[in-house]
């Protein structure tokens, strides 16, 4: 025996329809993104998650010192403070988060999801770019 089935009507679809929520996105007046290249962390005695995030670079000297020429102008370096600048390096802490372990986990799957997304991208394009260009002048 066959069975027909018919499209459902509108009132059939909303009571079908799960119920949902749509967030929008507020965003601090001082919003400004800051790149990072490193984070330190790990998890504070009430067990919330404290991840600071910096930008490893050489430092800036606080001073330099030049020659002047006979002329009147800037000649060469001859001193820089502090002396050991050559042998540092600066972690600037821009930012840091707070978050709950349960949060923590979140974050590490929505991280992992979005790291699949662009290493799938990037398959997609060396697939692309290492396919003889057929027929292509």
């Amino acid at each position: 025996m066959k069975e027909n089935y018919l499209p459902m009507t509108g009132e059939e679809q909303m009571s079908q329809k799960k119920p949902e929520i749509t967030f929008k996105y507020v965003f601090n007046y001082g919003y400004n993104p800051t790149y990072v290249n490193g984070a330190q962390g790990g998890f504070s005695p009430r067990g919330e998650m404290v991840i600071n995030f910096y930008l490893e670079r050489q430092p800036l000297p606080e001073a330099i010192s030049h020659e002047i020429t006979p002329e009147g102008a800037i000649g060469r370096e001859t001193g820089a403070e502090p002396q050991d600048l050559a042998q540092s390096m600066v972690r600037f802490i821009d930012t840091g988060v707070v978050m709950s372990y349960e949060n923590a986990r979140v974050f590490h799957a929505w991280m992992g999801e979005k790291l699949r997304e662009v290493e799938e991208l990037s398959k997609a394009r060396n697939a692309f770019e290492n396919t003889p260009a057929a027929g292509q002048a």
